[in-house]
């Protein structure tokens, strides 16, 4: 038996932020970023028309870019206290899967984290909380989605947390707070898009739910990605959209061995942190690379979409040769030398992340299996740019 969980409701358009002022409940924590949000006037919009419901706010403020474990158990601890009867989480994709653990630990505070990391293991939910989130980036699509990721930065890992419980019940999605995303954002987080969307189509758990899903949200982030990276609203507002797409069928497909790379090398290295979507756009060519061993056909369906014509084999390359040049637009690099990361460094971790990539929640859904050894020898072929060929 397969699922498709998404949320109850998706608001969206300009201005549907308004919709706020239907909202039913007593009280409502807000759980904010580093402080765009503010700046921008939203959280006074927010906290107006929540008034304007008569509901009682209280804000959580200050996760930070990739939220710790130790951000989630504090603002749990501010919901205990609090008692609301909505989480609302509005930014990026960080405060939005940060108040979804923390939405957890609110209900059941006796958990633990290590309870969590399982996937699909989370106890049932909304017994004191329903949870609203509003997406200021166009990437993530934690609005919509049944993942957290979560960093453990004692142990220098990201945990990715998976349960149908934590899909928001009501999802905001209004283009406006789009606007105000500075470019080297705009460029990662809409490769973020395009490789949740991609690795959902070529999973082992796509179905005929998810698959238009993930082909539209690829040919929208082909079509307006360049534009919206180079300042042009509409382009925006429809990568907002392509985003929220991808999100819907990657929740339900799952993803693959991009986003397992991801997760264990961003907080790796001493050299500093590598964005989520940016690591995303450097490993999926060559991940596209290995994969088509056992899932050409399904990477050539999609190049096949966006008019690209020749054998399964010409499509795939086609593919790749596309990523890149989009990567080179969005002035991305092509590998984790080039990012920056120090040689030595790299290669004194790079089996003890491999074990851990292999280990990640996402990597049991990638179309091909692939063991540490083969792990370390992709990630330095990712490090050095070298041809991807076993």
């Amino acid at each position: 038996m397969n699922r498709f969980t998404l949320p109850r409701d998706i608001y969206y358009g300009k201005d549907s932020l308004e919709v706020l002022k239907t909202l039913s409940g007593k009280k409502a924590i807000i759980v904010l970023g580093g402080g765009s949000m503010k700046r921008f006037g939203f959280v006074d919009k927010v906290l107006a028309y929540l008034k304007e419901a008569g509901i009682e706010t209280q804000l959580f403020e200050n996760v930070e870019p990739d939220p710790s474990v130790e951000t989630v158990m504090a603002g749990a601890k501010a919901m205990r206290e609090f008692e609301p009867d909505w989480i609302i989480s509005m930014g990026g994709g960080s405060p939005i899967d940060a108040a979804k653990a923390m939405w957890v630990f609110y209900e059941y505070p006796d958990s633990k984290f290590e309870d969590l990391i399982t996937p699909f293991s989370f106890p049932t939910l909304r017994t004191k909380a329903k949870f609203l989130a509003i997406p200021s980036t166009s990437g993530t699509a934690t609005e919509v989605t049944a993942f957290s990721v979560i960093t453990d930065y004692a142990k220098g890992i990201k945990y990715p947390l998976a349960d149908f419980n934590i899909t928001p019940d009501v999802a905001i999605v209004d283009p406006s707070l789009a606007e105000t995303m500075p470019k080297t954002l705009t460029a990662h987080t809409g490769m973020d898009a395009l490789t949740h969307a991609i690795e959902a189509y070529v999973s082992t758990l796509h179905t005929p739910f998810t698959d238009p899903l993930a082909l539209k949200a690829i040919h929208m982030v082909f079509d307006y990605l360049p534009d919206s990276y180079n300042g042009d609203m509409n382009a925006r507002e429809q990568m907002h959209y392509a985003q929220c797409l991808a999100g819907m069928a990657f929740s339900n497909a799952l993803l693959g061995i991009v986003h397992s790379m991801a997760h264990k090398t961003g907080a790796a290295f001493s050299t500093g942190h590598i964005p989520h979507g940016c690591a995303n756009a450097i490993y999926l060519p060559y991940v596209i690379k290995y994969n088509a061993k056992t899932a050409e056909a399904r990477y050539a369906d999609i190049a096949r979409s966006i008019g690209i014509t020749g054998t399964d084999a010409e499509c795939v390359d086609a593919l790749c040769k596309k990523i890149d040049e989009y990567n080179v637009k969005l002035n991305i690099p092509k590998t984790l030398k080039d990012f920056g990361i120090n040689e030595e460094e790299f290669l004194q971790k790079v089996d003890t992340i491999a074990e851990l990539a292999v280990g990640d929640a996402c990597t049991g859904s990638n179309p091909r299996s692939i063991t540490p050894a083969e792990m370390a020898e992709l990630l330095k072929c990712c490090y050095y740019g070298t041809p991807v060929n076993f």
